[in-house]
């Protein structure tokens, strides 16, 4: 894809972002879109983000487990970007700054040190990360009925929108991560449950492809970066007055509660 179309189709994205707006997926237009294209427009997007004054908090994996894979009709991991603006400060969401949204439940990782591919291990991961976090993500597809394929869903920087950390944070070898049980409820009813196996076998493993994914382009994972590892529980529709809970085995709780 020439940049110009990349650029153009970033811009279309952001905007889509800005005024809250559902438009149509990509593909519809440009039906032979690859997921090569996709990232490129997302780095496009990228520097959209940059040029007005965003900062990068830390890149995340999505599409990391299989239900999750299954409930977006893909078969690999993508990863995107979270930036300053979404971080919630506050313990409450609002729908008008959102589309569609849903929240999943993950594990964060904050690096210690740089990690460059490729051939990164999980182990690896786990020596360079000074903790872990819990984090409830709000994820909001720009496109119309959360309906993408892949390269859409990439270009659209894996429908970025917010995030609420966890207060709670453990050493990652003080804990056995793979092995962390994960509620998600909502006005008190659990709607998912599951385990941190379910994000790759173990989520120092998705930091590690998503290191050696990055080596690819010549990029590494920095100190200092708070990485979101992907869903431990499938993605839940958030509405008005919905109060989110995650309870996390050895890690405490996230909660918000969402206002009009």
């Amino acid at each position: 894809m020439d940049r110009t179309t990349a650029q153009q189709i970033a811009r279309f994205l952001v905007a889509a972002e800005e005024e809250r707006r559902e438009v149509n997926r990509i593909t519809l237009e440009h039906p032979h879109l690859s997921v090569k294209d996709g990232y490129q427009i997302q780095e496009e997007l990228v520097l959209i983000k940059l040029e007005t004054g965003c900062e990068i908090v830390g890149p995340k994996m999505g599409l990391t487990s299989q239900a999750k894979m299954k409930q977006m009709n893909v078969n690999e991991p993508i990863y995107g970007y979270v930036f300053d603006y979404m971080v919630a400060h506050g313990q409450e969401i609002s729908l008008s700054e959102c589309i569609h949204p849903k929240v999943e439940a993950e594990i964060a990782f904050v690096l210690g040190k740089d990690i460059a591919g490729p051939g990164v291990t999980g182990a690896q991961v786990l020596a360079a990360t000074e903790y872990v976090l819990p984090a409830l993500e709000i994820i909001d597809s720009r496109y119309a009925n959360f309906q993408f394929t892949l390269p859409d869903v990439i270009a659209d920087n894996a429908s970025s929108s917010k995030v609420v950390f966890g207060t709670r944070i453990a050493r990652p070898h003080d804990i056995e991560l793979d092995l962390v049980g994960v509620t998600l409820a909502i006005n008190g009813k659990i709607k998912d449950l599951g385990a941190g196996a379910a994000v790759l076998g173990h989520p120092a493993n998705s930091v590690a492809m998503l290191a050696n994914m990055l080596a690819r382009k010549g990029l590494k994972l920095k100190a200092g970066q708070t990485i979101l590892t992907g869903g431990i529980t499938g993605a839940v529709m958030l509405h008005a007055d919905d109060t989110v809970t995650a309870k996390f085995d050895g890690l405490g709780t996230v909660d918000f509660r969402v206002t009009e």
